[in-house]
This record gives structure tokens, C-alpha cells and sequence, in this order.
């Protein structure tokens, strides 16, 4: 048993748990930013487009023979009345949240990326290749076919 909680302190202690605690945390926050943004923000806009439609409120009833409502009945009385309905528009909702978590979660992993690629270019223009020149001793770059000090043919 001490050896399995040596071992279980040791894995907690690492860098990559918390990094994976943080990520979570931060994760979840931002998954309610994104929520808030689209059924606060995106939605509403698109729904006075589209004739002032509540998409919260867009479900197809299942069970109309068993439980009798009016046709602006709003979701969340249908299904305190027992209503079994197809909540297409909170499925709407979610695909939405989901497209734009993806695209902002692109945008991240894209500027990391370029972050990557410029430091790894200013590390190969940092310190270029060279070789020594068996004859003249000078150091010349390493896929040189010629020394530029003694202009001999090398290799």
C-alpha cells in the first residue's frame, strides 16, 4: 500500500497532472463563454432573421394522443406536463456551440503552431552548418563544393 501511494504521489506531482487539472478547469470555463455566446449572442440575431423563432423552444411533440397542448406551448411547460418531444432546437444549439469551440480551438492550435515554426526558423538562421576545410583549416559552410579562402575542390 506505501508503495502504491509512493507511486500515486509521485504521478500527481508531475507537471503533466496539473497541466491536465488546469486544462480541464479552463477548459469547462470556456465551454460556458462559448454557451453564453451562442444562445446569448448568435442566436438571437439569427432567430429575428428567421421571423423571431426561439430555437430554445423548437421541438416536435411525440406523444400529442396522450398529453394535449396548445401549439406555442413553450418546451419547458411540455415536458413538466409529460410531454415526449424531439428538442430539435436545443440539438441546433449544441451544433452550433460545437462549430464554434472547434473554430476557436483551431485558431489556438494554428497560432501555436506559427509560434513553432518561427522559432525553430530563427534557430536553423542562428547557427547555420559548417565544416572545416581540410586544406586551408578555415570553417565554410557545410554544403560548400568549393573553399571561397583557397578555392580548393572539396568533396
Amino acid at each position: 500500500m506505501k508503495k502504491f501511494m509512493d507511486e500515486f504521489r509521485k504521478f500527481i506531482t508531475k507537471g503533466n497532472a496539473f497541466d491536465l487539472a488546469v486544462g480541464v478547469i479552463i477548459g469547462s470555463a470556456f465551454g460556458k463563454i462559448i454557451n453564453s455566446l451562442v444562445a446569448d449572442i448568435i442566436m438571437p440575431p439569427i432567430g429575428m432573421l428567421l421571423g423571431n423563432v426561439d430555437f430554445t423552444n423548437l421541438y416536435v411533440q411525440l406523444n400529442k394522443a396522450a398529453v394535449s397542448l396548445p401549439k406555442s406551448t413553450p418546451l419547458s411547460v411540455a415536458q413538466e406536463q409529460g410531454a415526449v418531444v424531439f428538442a430539435y432546437g436545443s440539438f441546433l444549439m449544441t451544433i452550433i456551440n460545437f462549430l464554434v469551440i472547434a473554430f476557436f480551438i483551431f485558431l489556438v492550435v494554428k497560432a501555436i503552431n506559427k509560434l513553432r515554426d518561427l522559432n525553430k526558423k530563427e534557430e536553423v538562421a542562428a547557427a547555420p552548418p559548417t565544416k572545416v576545410c581540410p586544406f586551408c583549416k578555415t570553417e565554410i559552410p557545410f554544403e560548400a563544393t568549393r573553399c571561397p579562402h583557397c578555392t580548393s575542390q572539396l568533396d
